[in-house]
């Protein structure tokens, strides 16, 4: 197995959460197998989350973004750890998408094309997706809707392969063998 430079992120805005554990155990293993991470906290950035103007005029970037483009920049595979809140995902992270997978970083329409060049072709994912919700019900009844959002119109769009996607769930009552269950799915995925 080749190693890569790996990217991951962890969306939810308190390091004190399972997706936290499921952070730290994926940095581990994918150190341990010798791949070269990097970590970022979306919570640990100083950013406005709000794209004010749309693309009408531009909003400078602040430093801790422009770290983030270059640290996309650099990562050959990037792993998404958050949860599923209302369906979706976290506020701090749809404001993290807004800021920084601009036209120019992520993607770039031509003239006389329906469909923008995806800048960030060659980039493969993994997403660690905790809820409270059960995951086949999110499947089967709410249809995936933050999981479609992440795989089809944010990470596709821009040229990201998604390679495997792990619901964790539900959280909410889950006992201490069933984490060190999840956690154990989380630190195989991240050794490939």
């Amino acid at each position: 197995m080749m190693s890569k430079r790996v990217l991951v992120i962890l969306g939810h805005p308190s390091t004190d959460s399972f997706c936290g554990a499921l952070t730290d155990t994926y940095v581990e293993a994918a150190t341990r197998a010798g791949h070269e991470v990097r970590l970022l906290r979306l919570d640990a950035l100083r950013f406005d989350p709000v794209l004010h103007d749309g693309y009408k005029q531009v909003q400078l970037l602040e430093p801790d973004l422009l770290k983030a483009q270059a640290d996309i920049t650099w990562a050959e595979h990037l792993a998404f750890v958050y949860p599923i809140w209302w369906g979706g995902i976290p506020a701090l992270m749809k404001g993290f998408f807004d800021r920084i997978f601009l036209p120019g970083f992520a993607f770039k329409y031509r003239e006389g094309k329906a469909f923008p060049d995806k800048l960030l072709k060659g980039r493969t994912a993994h997403l660690l997706v905790t809820m409270d919700t059960p995951p086949w019900y999110y499947k089967w009844f709410y249809r995936m809707p933050g999981l479609h959002q992440m795989r089809k119109t944010t990470l596709e769009f821009c040229g990201i392969k998604p390679l495997k996607t792990l619901t964790f769930g539900p959280i909410l009552g889950s006992g201490d063998s069933q984490r060190q269950a999840w956690l154990k799915q989380a630190q195989e995925i991240a050794a490939r």
